[in-house]
């Protein structure tokens, strides 16, 4: 089933744009009506993906549609966290979008999911999570809308590291890959010399005297920093006099979620809880003081290192330690992750020589500032790989500056362009809507009894074809009930008409139209003729017909034929004609129609009207027939003679079996022009009855009746014998020695040789 289906993809911007505040912190959001969304799918508990959510549920007119919200339950609890955090701090700001009971009231809307967990939202929409990485609760989602898949990878990584698995690959193919490009082109150095330069550069800070700051976010590369230090103080006896101070609250009750949801992690992290070992237990990190102006205090001490929040060096911890360390040379500031635009973590990677701090007041900057990225996203080399073995036919990159995102397009295109691979890819802006359009086809699945036998090459499945959700299912209708749930029944539909003509003209209309009628008596002893074998037309009283037939596609279209046919008797110029003959004598005359199927008819009158329409189109045609002793010689299992036509376009012949109706000849093209005026021709002189009668004659079957008998051929005696023989169709010659015409061309001479 092939079609060309569309889907629409419409960008409204990030979770929470974290360069702003307020308004302008949000997406998009007025753009759209979010009474018709069906779902929410959220891939992680990061505020650039996550902090617009409230707002959404509580703020819109979300809640007055059926929407639902989706996120896995790692990711919930977590979330759960980091809203109580976000609303706590900015719930003393003028611009702050939502109160505490909102975030609480949202929270309760969220439903939970795991990963490779099939859910279906609604008829025809369902998604499936699969791990992304990044984070703990990651997920990527592979979308099926109508039959069309979108797999969504939010933020991903493609490196395990010390306590994630690396984003998987989903095991179907999707139409459309929504993609990170973070780095664009950039590629990142591997994981183990990026831990040994960390470490190293951190040693060479606190030697000289110095702290280290390391602005992180509380959750995720945190707990990966947490346990390269701590792993690296153990190996370094001469730096265990040296605290390292984790400056987050968040992360103190957070660490509670990553104990519980350990079975999420990779096999390092849950080999070392299976023995008891529990990873996130640090031997060498304390948590900062919880007493009022611990910066200052934290600031003016020995040589340390901290991990603050935020990321960004916005506001709080990691902005205040950085106002307090950056005047002095002996510190350093590493920055560990990825920054944007508009924040003072990446203004400050510039290495500026001043900066304003938060009071308005200029600070110098002498702390030495270092970049070594643990951000778990993909990089060039990773990004490409996972884009080219997904094999989507649209790709979106999404979550990328521009001009990043337009090198890492370039890169990809002529990537496709090399294989020769007809790929989309697309940068669209924030608003910007994509129409994609998708070649393809729809698969429908035989399962049951057409699925016992392997099917061939080329192979007819004939079935009921079962839609559900936009998925195709083939059954045999015996087993509707057992696979699909449905059962079937036969409907009986009756017409009744009221006609003032005698029985035998009704009967004559239906010949004429259809060749045959079966007529006989029902089970209750009413006249009944069957129309090909469909409709029934029962003489129910003296001017009244009722018609009866068994509901179907195909005996619907046939009763309707026989109800427009019955009810135009009346006003026929031929009704007339036969019913208005003057009579001295009360016996009545049987009338058969020329288009009526005659029992018992000469084989030789189909054989004729076929000679006549190849006549029409090739000329003079001759019908070759097998001789007597060639019948001797078939009954002794010799090679049989089949009759034969010859057919002759210039120097080319055409043989016609008339048993077979197969077509011979050395001239290709003309062998395929008689073959196809023979279909038409095989067409014209079968009556529908023949035709289409479910159990009746088919083409081959309705020339078997013009097998051609030795009987009543004309012989010449011996002395004056040619090869050609002059043949009367059967039973055409009348008792008055008249030929009988009723409608046929019965008494024309054929040229027949043997």
């Amino acid at each position: 089933m092939a079609d060309t289906p569309t889907l629409s993809v419409t960008l409204l911007g990030a979770g929470q744009e974290v360069a702003y505040s307020g308004m302008a912190s949000l997406p998009f959001i007025d753009e759209l009506d979010w009474s018709t969304v069906d779902a929410i799918l959220i891939t992680h508990f990061h505020l650039d993906h996550a902090a617009a959510l409230t707002y959404i549920t509580e703020k819109t007119n979300f809640k007055d549609g059926k929407g639902k919200v989706y996120m896995t339950h790692p990711t919930k609890a977590v979330h759960k966290f980091m809203m109580q955090d976000y609303v706590r701090m900015g719930s003393s700001s003028s611009d702050a979008l939502f109160t505490p009971l909102e975030m609480t009231m949202s929270l309760a809307s969220i439903i939970p999911v795991s990963a490779h967990q099939l859910i279906t939202v609604c008829p025809g929409v369902s998604f499936t999570p699969y791990h992304a990485g990044h984070v703990l609760g990651a997920c990527m989602y592979l979308i099926d809308i109508a039959g069309l898949k979108i797999l969504y990878t939010g933020d991903y990584s493609r490196e395990e590291d010390r306590h994630l698995v690396k984003a998987e690959l989903p095991p179907i193919r999707p139409d459309v890959l929504i993609v990170e490009s973070t780095y664009g082109v950039q590629s990142l150095e591997g994981r183990e010399e990026k831990e040994q330069r960390f470490t190293s550069l951190v040693h060479a800070i606190v030697k000289r005297g110095g702290h280290v700051l390391l602005p992180t976010f509380a959750l995720g590369r945190a707990q990966e920093l947490l346990l390269v230090l701590d792993e690296y103080w153990k190996a370094h006896p001469d730096l265990h006099n040296v605290p390292i101070y984790y400056a987050s609250s968040l992360a103190r009750k957070c660490m509670a979620v990553y104990q519980t949801y350990i079975h999420t992690m990779n096999s390092n992290i849950r080999t070392r809880f299976a023995k008891r070992d529990n990873p996130f237990v640090f031997k060498y990190i304390s948590h900062v003081p919880q007493t009022r102006g611990w910066e200052k205090k934290i600031a003016e001490g020995p040589p340390c290192v901290v991990l603050a929040t935020p990321g960004f060096m916005q506001v709080g911890p990691s902005r205040e330690l950085f106002e307090y360390w950056a005047p002095d040379s002996r510190n350093g500031l590493i920055i560990t992750g990825y920054s944007i635009e508009g924040t003072l973590a990446r203004d400050i990677m510039n290495e500026p020589e001043d900066f304003v701090g938060l009071k308005g007041n200029t600070i110098p900057r002498k702390i030495s500032v270092d970049y070594i990225s643990f951000s778990a996203h993909v990089d060039y080399s990773q990004n490409s790989e996972f884009i080219e073995a997904v094999k989507a036919q649209h790709v979106v990159l999404v979550h990328g500056e521009q001009n990043a995102m337009a090198r890492l397009r370039g890169a990809m295109a002529s990537r496709y362009k090399e294989r020769d691979e007809d790929v989309k890819i697309h940068t669209p802006r924030n608003l910007e809507t994509l129409n994609l359009s998708f070649r393809g086809e729809r698969v429908a699945k035989a399962i049951g009894t057409l699925a016992d036998k392997p099917p061939q090459t080329n192979e007819v499945l004939s079935g009921l074809l079962v839609a559900k959700d936009y998925s195709y299912t083939l059954l045999d209708p015996r087993d509707l009930r057992d696979f699909a749930g449905l059962s079937t029944c036969t409907m009986t539909q009756r017409q009744k008409v009221v006609l003032g003509v005698r029985w035998d003209l009704v009967r004559w209309h239906l010949e004429g139209m259809f060749g045959s009628v079966e007529e006989g008596l029902d089970k209750d002893g009413v006249p009944t003729m069957r129309v090909m074998g469909a409709v029934d037309v029962k003489q129910t009283h003296d001017h009244e017909l009722t018609l009866e037939w068994e509901s179907s596609a195909s005996n619907d279209m046939i009763a309707d034929s026989t109800l427009a046919l019955i009810t135009g008797i009346d006003k026929s110029p031929a009704s007339v004609k036969l019913t208005t003959q003057p009579h001295s004598h009360s016996h009545s005359h049987s009338h058969v129609h020329p288009h009526a199927d005659v029992e018992d008819a000469s084989p030789f009158l189909r054989i004729q009207r076929l000679v006549m329409f190849l006549e029409a189109h090739f000329g003079k045609v001759e019908l070759h027939m097998p001789d007597v002793a060639d019948d001797a010689e078939h009954e002794q299992g010799e090679e049989s003679h089949d009759p034969w036509l010859i057919v002759r376009l210039d120097e080319a012949d055409a043989q016609i079996n008339l048993l077979t109706l197969e077509v011979t000849s050395s001239n290709e093209p003309l062998r395929r022009r008689v073959e196809a005026v023979l279909d038409m021709a095989v067409t014209t002189v079968s009556s529908l009855a023949e035709s289409f009668t479910p159990g009746g004659l088919g083409e081959e079957e309705s020339f078997e009746k013009a097998k051609l008998s030795m009987v009543d051929v004309e012989k010449p005696d011996k002395e004056s014998e040619t090869n050609c023989v002059a043949i009367k169709p059967e039973g055409g010659e009348n008792n008055d020695g008249e030929y009988d015409n009723n409608g046929s061309d019965d008494g024309r001479l054929l040229q027949v040789h043997n």
